[in-house]
């Protein structure tokens, strides 16, 4: 069994890490999305959530990467991922006079654009719920300070792209950082009840989704 200061160390170093690194290829880089989520971020983010779970000789499984609750799992994430997908189509309608599907993805393929959400979904949320929030959780003893202290670190981790690549005035950034925080506690609370990692890649591409489409 492994140490809860160790769990918590752990946790803590990926965050900074990613925080740092993502950071800085934030400032330096903006490569089309499909190099960034099939490549860069795999490589980036999973590879060390991979490695320190090897590290702690932990399965798979405690990363929410399994089959148990799968079902349950896809059922909770559609029942609070459709409240995104009404507010969002409502926005839309009032902005558009309509539901105007192509006025954020322009020429591209919807689903390719799909697929690519799903690899972003993929990535953050093994990352974060599956590792972050579980190891915290494991060394804290609380699922609701893991789940604060997780969101506000998931917000955080947004930072860098309200500042270096969408360039949003300080309101737009402060207003956007909410709503993640926000996403971040539906998430984890999600994942606590089901331990399964597709309730949360699920719900995060509902939560995404309606924020592309629908802006």
């Amino acid at each position: 069994m492994l140490k809860k200061e160790t769990l918590l160390k752990h946790a803590i170093a990926l965050s900074t890490y990613i925080l740092l690194i993502w950071g800085f290829y934030r400032f330096l880089f903006k490569l089309p999305d499909e190099v960034e989520e099939f490549i860069i971020k795999p490589l980036l983010w999973l590879i060390p959530v991979f490695y320190l779970t090897k590290l702690e000789k932990l399965p798979l499984s405690s990363l929410g990467m399994t089959l148990k609750n799968l079902f349950p799992s896809v059922y909770m994430a559609l029942g609070l991922g459709a409240f995104f997908v009404m507010e969002a189509a409502i926005v839309n309608f009032v902005k558009y006079g309509g539901l105007n599907f192509n006025a954020n993805i322009g020429d591209k393929v919807l689903l390719f654009s799909l697929i690519v959400s799903f690899a972003t979904a993929a990535s953050e949320e093994i990352t974060f719920r599956g590792y972050v929030f579980t190891r915290i959780w494991q060394a804290v003893g609380s699922e609701l300070w893991a789940n604060l202290a997780t969101s506000l670190i998931w917000a955080i981790i947004h930072l860098p792209v309200t500042i270096f690549v969408w360039k949003l005035n300080l309101a737009s950034a402060l207003a956007y950082l909410l709503v993640t925080f926000l996403f971040g506690l539906g998430a984890a609370f999600l994942y606590a009840r089901t331990k399964n990692v597709a309730s949360s890649i699920l719900l995060h591409i509902l939560w995404e989704w309606p924020i592309i489409l629908f802006r």
